[in-house]
């Protein structure tokens, strides 16, 4: 193949949205799996986030993509949580830390 031929870096693609069918929903609860070509996202809700023992969660929605589309879903994420973040303070993803540091700001000072 020649320079000529090779127009990839050139070609550019502009995206366009229709979200006239879109269909909005909640997870607090995501399980990630994975085949040798495709991962597996199960989103859904967990209704006892802070409970000990057994608990059911309800899978609302399942997204199967492909490795490549799976790594810029995961750049997208990570650059949007650093961004929100520097705007709003670290994302704690420990639960009992974010219980346990809500608690401590509505003790009154000791004094």
């Amino acid at each position: 193949m020649n320079e000529d031929q090779d127009t990839s870096s050139e070609a550019t693609q502009e995206i366009l949205l229709d979200d006239s069918d879109v269909q909005t929903g909640y997870a607090n609860f995501c399980r990630v799996s994975s085949t040798p070509e495709e991962l597996i996202l199960d989103l859904g809700l967990n209704p006892a986030p802070f409970a000990t023992g057994q608990v059911t969660v309800r899978i609302g929605q399942r997204i199967i993509m492909t490795p490549y589309s799976a790594k810029r879903l995961l750049s997208a994420l990570a650059t949007a949580i650093s961004r929100h973040e520097q705007a709003f303070g670290v994302v704690e993803t420990d639960v009992r830390k974010r219980v346990r540091a809500a608690g401590s700001q509505d003790e009154p000072n000791a004094s």
